[in-house]
């Protein structure tokens, strides 16, 4: 019962609840096309990828579920990604609580400061935003779908809602069997998809600091400048390695005309940050632009969002420390405030948690499978950063193989809530300190 009684714990006691209801529902002959039993491996992959909101698939989303199975994954990935952002949130609240000035962090990794009088306006907020959010973006997709295209309104309807709520959810499950490829050249589909997920990956910090701030720019949080900073910086450079990488490239841009080049650059920039959806064969990418998307992908979006990856204020840190080292300057900061050692040391043991994680997991995958290991480093950082994205190995994964796949998606996506909070909420304060004495670094 103590888990119940200690929210850090009883949130992955719930989400592990919802995914083994998943797994059941998933696996019943009502749930697959063909009316056989779902095996026990895919209804747990599958339940898994739809609450950590990946978007990794062993069987094709499309085909392989009926429409009482695919509407069970909708239900996962919505309740998935409302839990998730309302979790972060509130664990966020209670860690700008209860403390003095002194022991209150300004910023936390999975989480930023919410001035906000109680839980409720935070719930409020974040169901506000993911109704009015998926509603305009499923009858823009609706009505394209039907006009534009062989839908019947029936047809059209449920393509339009299920991509709006995972795209906002940053779900990246699609209900075509190749994502949005079909609609590469449409940006009435993929602009209205591209903007939902950059909305949730900002995260409700900020979507906070807009509501009551505007874009005024001096008065929102640390939090919030970093993050929008940090998105633009990121986006401008996904988007401009895919152009420069992949515009000769026959199996991708290299056919497009610079139109629809501009078009699936700009939406690719947007989907390894965390969504999943794809409108070009990533299994196609160059080398060089699949390393560009290994950092997109483990840097992730905004805190306390639907968004994974250490996320941008964690790796927005590092790069503040390494350049004061450099600098020999005392403190680390940015935008005219200064960072304190905790939230420092959080941000390295985040990452270096997250690094030793997705080394094992590949390590193991080379191990246990022939598949090239490119691919498989792309699978596991995919996996971790809850992003969806693969270059098509994981219906190739062996059982041990999907089982390290399904470790990876539930800790990215629970673990790293639970242990930023446990950072902030669980430090027993030392009462002495040994002798110093330093090592040489470097």
């Amino acid at each position: 019962m103590k888990a119940y009684r200690d929210p850090i714990r009883l949130i992955p006691v719930l989400f592990l609840g919802v995914i083994a209801l998943g797994t059941l529902l998933l696996s019943l002959p009502i749930a697959t096309a063909d009316g056989t039993p779902t095996p026990i491996l895919t209804a747990l992959f599958t339940s898994t990828s739809a609450v950590a909101v990946t978007g990794l698939i062993v069987v094709d989303t499309a085909t392989y579920w009926s429409p009482f199975g695919q509407g069970v994954i909708l239900l996962l990935f919505q309740i998935g990604g409302f839990g998730i952002m309302t979790a972060a949130t509130l664990f966020g609240l209670m860690a700008g609580r209860g403390f003095g000035l002194r022991d209150r962090m300004a910023t936390q990794v999975e989480r930023s400061r919410l001035d906000v009088g109680d839980a409720r306006s935070v719930l409020k907020l974040v169901l506000v935003i993911t109704l009015v959010v998926e509603a305009i973006v499923a009858v823009i997709l609706t009505a394209r779908l039907y006009v534009a295209y062989d839908h019947t309104f029936g047809e059209a309807l449920w393509h339009g809602v299920f991509h709006s709520v995972s795209a906002f959810n940053n779900a990246g499950f699609s209900s075509y069997s190749d994502s949005v490829m079909g609609y590469q050249t449409d940006a009435v589909v993929l602009v209205p998809i591209m903007i939902a997920v950059i909305i949730t990956a900002l995260g409700f910090p900020v979507m906070q600091d807009l509501r009551e701030h505007r874009l005024t720019w001096g008065r929102w949080s640390l939090h919030s400048k970093i993050t929008v900073a940090g998105t633009g910086i990121l986006l401008a450079i996904g988007f401009a390695s895919v152009l420069a990488m992949e515009w000769n490239n026959p199996d991708t841009l290299g056919p497009m005309g610079l139109g629809s080049k501009l078009l699936n650059s700009a939406f690719h920039s947007v989907m390894p940050r965390t969504a999943g959806f794809n409108s070009l064969d990533v299994g196609s990418f160059e080398d060089e632009t699949l390393m560009t998307n290994y950092l997109l992908m483990f840097i992730g979006g905004g805190s306390a969002g639907t968004a994974g990856g250490i996320k941008i204020t964690t790796f927005a840190v590092l790069v503040a420390i390494v350049l004061s080292e450099i600098a020999r300057r005392r403190d680390a900061g940015l935008f005219g405030r200064r960072f304190g050692h905790a939230i420092e040391r959080q941000a390295l043991t985040v990452v270096s948690l997250a690094g030793a994680l997705i080394f094992s997991a590949t390590a193991f995958l080379s191990m246990t499978t022939p598949l090239p290991f490119e691919d498989l480093l792309f699978e596991a950082i995919s996996a971790f950063s809850t992003v969806g994205l693969s270059t098509g190995v994981t219906g190739e994964l062996p059982p041990s193989g999907q089982l390290v796949i399904i470790a990876l998606m539930f800790i990215g996506r629970v673990g790293t809530i639970t242990v930023a909070t446990a950072l902030a909420l669980g430090a027993a304060p030392q009462k002495f300190r040994y002798p110093e004495e330093n090592p040489i670094v470097g």
